[in-house]
Parts: C-alpha cells; structure tokens; sequence
C-alpha cells in the first residue's frame, strides 16, 4: 500500500513537467542551432529578384523561431555571382539564392527549372513543378552536383529587351549583340544574332559603351529600377524566352542532409510563403512600371508576328537538338511536354483567352 502512494505521488509530480514540452521546446532540444552564409546572384535591391532572398531569410528565421539562419549576403561578397553554383557544389558556402537558368552551361535540362522559350505561365508552372513530377527532376539533377534546391520565389512574364532599333522581319535581328538569360540566347544565334550572358551589374556599362546593341533583364519593375531607359529607345514584348520565372535557394547537399525533418519543413514553408508573396507582388505592380517607362519617352513594342513565329521555329530546333546532345534535357522536355498537352485540356476549357477578355476603356 505504501508502495502505491509512493509511486502515485512521482506521478503526479512528473504530469506538470510532461505537459511543458511544446512543440517548440522540443524542437529546440533536438535540433541543433544553424547559421549558414547565403550568397545571391542579385543585389537586394531588385525588386523580387533580389528581394527573394532577403525575405528568406528574415522568414526562415521567424517560422523557426530563430533556431535557422540563412546569413544573406550582397552579389561578390562571399563569391562571384556566376560562380555560386561552383561554391555550393563543393562547401565553400553553404546556400545561394539564385535561378537555375545561370548554370545551363553546366546541365541543359535545368533551363525547365527557372524559364525557358515558349514556356508556361505561373499557374501552370507550380502546377508541373508541385504536382505534375517537376521537383523530384530538378533535384535528381541537383543532387549529382552535391546540390539540394527549394523554390522559393517566381515571377511574372519578363519583357524581351530593351534595344536602339526597331524591328520588323526576322532578318532584322541578323548581327545583333544582345544580352540575354539562358537558353534563349542560344535561339538567338539560330536567327544570326549573336548572345551573352552578363551579370546584372555589368549590363547598363555595356549598352553605355556600344559593347551590346540590346539587352533583356527582368520584368518592367525592375528595368525601370536598373534604368536601362536611359540608353535605349524601345521596349519589345512579349517575353517569349521567359513567360514565367523560377527561383530557388541552392544548400549543398551535405549541409541539407544533416537538417532534421522539422528544420527541412521550416525551409520549405519559408520558401513556399516567398512564392505566395512574389507572385501577388509580381502581377501587382507592372503596369505603374509600365506607365512610368513609358513617360520617360520610352516607346513599348510589341514583337511582330513574323518575328515571334520565327523565334518559336528556332527554339523547337534548339530543343530537338539538346535533346540528341543531352539525355537529361531529352528527359525532362519530353516530361514537361506531356505535362502541357495534358494539362491544355483544363487550360483551354477553363479559362477566357485574351481575346475573349473585354478591355478597359
């Protein structure tokens, strides 16, 4: 009988301290404090290019109460931007906030994980990349490169570039030096133009200097911050190489494995909460940019038909070829391929076209 009181007793006593552990203070008793260096392709001060990264950071260290901190750090500081890839690969830095498209030199395919000519439009993106097998691609590719990557922003249709010239016929575009993002560099040069990619901070010196003849960056919002309607006359539409952008942070492999299942889902629902808020701010605030360009005596152009149809032609060429070149590129083509042509049944039954749209006065 004593017995039993006794060990009543150390119960009742052990109930209190039991039902102090929450959810949050276990998590700080089994999860060991992270503090990482993130490094960014885009300076802070772009808007949703670069700003991405920032929210990132003060997110996943909020949702995780202070436990995960990604450092952000400005483009050059730890390396140069075009070299983040490399320093997450081997462990020189820990993360990157960055779009997959800089590193198509390096693996074709991943050009299906940032944009790509003719591509889809947010909606259907998430779609494919949640939903329809795109995450589990991108990751098999990443992962060969010690490389772990979470989306965590997108962005609406960009514009096609900024130029001195107008355009009318394909043959137009014959000589031209452009600066442009990813694989539509490489449909350029199929119609005589020929293309590079350069760093942000390196466009507005060389459209200044005569180096290039144009140059495409990012949506109206943010062209109009890096103020390329300073050197350049005409705006073209639409952005037919990126209509609709990805982008991710990058973790070394390594460094992703060793978090818990807690500290995993902590970095997802950051960067899931960066895609909600980069595609409202994205559609938002366009057409104020637009206005603005526009009454800087920018004059906004639109592609003619001829050209688009010439620009699509050359980009199912460059296409067929990677895909002879490259087994992943084949790979993952044919998949989001399939997605699209499944995924146009809903798209073209339920959904008002443009054309069907009434327009504003």
């Amino acid at each position: 009988m004593k017995l039993k009181m006794i060990l009543a007793a150390m119960m009742i006593v052990a109930v209190p301290a039991c039902s102090e552990q929450t959810p949050e203070t276990l998590n700080q008793t089994t999860d060991a404090p992270i503090r990482w260096r993130m490094t960014s392709v885009f300076p802070s001060s772009l808007t949703i290019l670069g700003t991405i990264g920032k929210r990132f950071e003060q997110q996943v260290a909020l949702i995780s109460g202070g436990n995960l901190e990604f450092k952000y750090y400005e483009p050059g500081a730890l390396v140069p931007p075009l070299e983040a890839f490399d320093a997450v690969s081997y462990g020189a830095i820990e993360a990157a906030s960055a779009t997959s498209g800089y590193w198509v030199g390096k693996e074709p395919a991943l050009t299906f994980f940032s944009s790509f000519p003719f591509g889809p439009d947010s909606m259907e993106y998430l779609a494919w990349y949640y939903e329809g097998g795109g995450k589990a691609l991108h990751n098999e590719i990443y992962n060969r490169h010690n490389i772990h990557a979470v989306i965590c922003g997108i962005s609406p249709p960009e514009a096609s570039g900024w130029y001195n010239r107008k355009f009318e016929k394909p043959e137009d575009l014959a000589g031209l030096k452009v600066r442009f993002f990813g694989i539509g560099g490489r449909v350029l040069e199929k119609l005589g133009a020929s293309a590079q990619l350069l760093a942000g901070g390196d466009i507005m010196p060389a459209l200044e200097l005569g180096t290039i003849d144009g140059a495409e960056f990012s949506m109206p919002a943010v062209d109009m911050d890096m103020g390329f309607w300073q050197v350049a006359d005409y705006y073209y539409f639409p952005g037919w190489h990126q209509q609709s952008s990805l982008f991710e942070i990058m973790i070394n492999l390594e460094k992703w494995n060793s978090l818990s299942a807690t500290q995993k889902a902590q970095v997802e629902s950051a960067c899931g909460d960066n895609v909600r808020s980069s595609l409202a701010e994205g559609e938002a605030i366009q057409s104020k940019a637009l206005r603005a360009i526009a009454a800087k005596g920018v004059s906004l152009e639109t592609w003619p038909p001829e050209i688009l149809d010439a620009f699509e032609a050359a980009w199912l060429d460059v296409a067929t070829e990677l895909s002879a070149e490259d087994e992943t590129f084949a790979k993952v083509w044919d998949h989001m391929q399939a997605f699209r042509a499944d995924y146009s049944v809903w798209r073209e039954r339920g959904y008002l076209n443009a054309g069907h749209r009434e327009k504003p006065e």
